[in-house]
């Protein structure tokens, strides 16, 4: 006889695809949907386990191949910046960033539109419309919030809603053990901002404050350079076989595939 008083997630394998990451490789993927009330619930395990967030649903690689996607989170409470990321604080020092509640914007909109045209041309996400975006910010089950960052403009102090232009936002999710970025985005045509990197800095911050241990940045890919920023933020751990363990940068060459 079935106890069980919810059901238990069912677990879904996506048909094999080409590979966004690296040439010459198929990727698949397992998911599930994040709906009701342990939505919240299963997001922490399941993102403890090497799944990502995509609006209801949770995913993760299941290639049969290819491992080079590894869980990457950062160990916020013992991070020291780098003198490079002090530069990039220093250069940002001009930016308020608020936090709200996952709700979309037409100024969010067109900045998110500007990144994937600069950005991601022919990513999967180059064709989202106003109303992808809206889905893909509003459409949660768990403790999702957007993050905006503002050029501080004189008089603005800091106003619930700051003014001043929108040069970067990044939705996240907040759980037990950390924060979640879902997605960031930035305007293009200021490089010399590093803005990804600020956005990172500031969810260290904002762990830290809350006093919990790590900030989840998605899959490091071995082999796939827009991705090895994500190394730079030491320490930080990697999801292996045998769990989570402490990454040295020293090692990557030794990761398998």
């Amino acid at each position: 006889m079935n106890t069980q008083s919810t059901p238990s997630p069912q677990f879904y394998l996506t048909a094999p695809a080409a590979c966004p990451y690296l040439p010459r490789e198929m990727e698949r993927k397992v998911f599930t949907h994040l709906v009701g009330p342990r939505a919240a619930e299963m997001n922490d395990i399941l993102t403890q386990g090497g799944f990502r967030r995509s609006q209801n649903i949770a995913y993760r690689p299941a290639c049969e191949s290819c491992r080079a996607c590894i869980s990457v989170r950062i160990l916020a409470q013992d991070f020291v910046p780098s003198r490079s990321m002090k530069r990039v604080l220093s250069a940002n020092s001009d930016i308020i960033a608020t936090e709200f509640p996952a709700q979309p914007s037409s100024e969010q909109y067109s900045l998110f539109r500007r990144y994937l045209d600069d950005r991601h041309q022919q990513g999967g996400m180059s064709d989202m419309t106003v109303l992808d975006y809206a889905i893909m910010v509003e459409d949660t089950h768990v403790n999702t919030r957007i993050i905006e960052y503002r050029r501080r403009e004189e008089g603005s102090g800091l106003e619930q809603r700051p003014k001043g232009e929108l040069l970067a936002a990044a939705l996240t999710d907040v759980m037990s053990d950390g924060l979640s970025m879902v997605y960031s985005y930035f305007n293009p045509d200021l490089d010399h901002r590093s803005l990804g990197t600020f956005m990172i800095l500031d969810h260290i911050k904002r762990t830290k404050a809350l006093g919990l241990p790590h900030v989840y940045l998605g899959y490091w890919v071995k082999g796939s350079r827009k991705m090895d920023y994500k190394t730079r933020f030491q320490p930080q751990e990697h999801l292996t076989p045998r769990g989570w363990e402490r990454f040295d940068p020293a090692d990557a060459e030794d990761n398998s595939r």
